[in-house]
């Protein structure tokens, strides 16, 4: 499976996830014109990701925008990506917790490295998502942290089906934390 990011500059260039994996010939750094024809991960896409996009990511491989979380949370997007936010391949990945240092333990704010091996996982590619994150020193963590939610999203039949486990884990998250207080 094909792994594609559009890099906008706005890591640090020894922290960018996207980068390293281009080091490593695991990812193809592309122009935006040219994620059109891929399953494009976006956090605030409608649809969840499931294994029912695996033939869409097996034939147009799998994107990322590699930007800052805080272009994420500008109610603005327009300008360079206008374009490419028309794809009607995108999906948002469902609820994980990221493993990387500069975000540990926030969830829905991964890195790219994640999105992708999380994406990978869901749609039956776990060789290639443990090999993504075996790139760096904490992504055997994302696995950890993750692991029973991946199971259960890998499992599903469709977006409306991961929707519910999504749900489902938040409300023993919510249920814990009350507990707890």
């Amino acid at each position: 499976m094909r792994l594609y990011a559009y890099d906008a500059g706005d890591c640090d260039p020894k922290r960018c996830t996207v980068r390293r994996l281009a080091a490593f010939g695991l990812v193809k750094l592309v122009k935006l014109k040219h994620l059109r024809k891929s399953l494009l991960l976006f956090p605030t896409a409608e649809k969840a990701l499931s294994p029912a996009d695996a033939e869409l990511a097996r034939s147009g491989g799998i994107a990322v925008l590699d930007c800052s979380w805080r272009r994420f949370e500008a109610s603005d997007f327009g300008g360079a990506f206008g374009g490419v936010l028309r794809v009607k391949r995108m999906r948002a990945l469902p609820f994980l917790l990221a493993a990387n240092p500069v975000n540990f333990g926030k969830p829905f704010v991964l890195s790219s490295a994640e999105a992708f091996a999380a994406s990978l996982f869901i749609l039956g590619e776990k060789e290639l998502a443990f090999a993504v994150l075996g790139k760096f020193k904490w992504g055997h963590a994302f696995f950890q942290l993750n692991g029973e939610m991946l199971s259960a999203y890998e499992k599903a039949k469709n977006s409306t089906e991961v929707v519910e486990m999504q749900m489902r884990f938040l409300a023993a998250l919510e249920k814990r934390r009350n507990k707890d207080s």
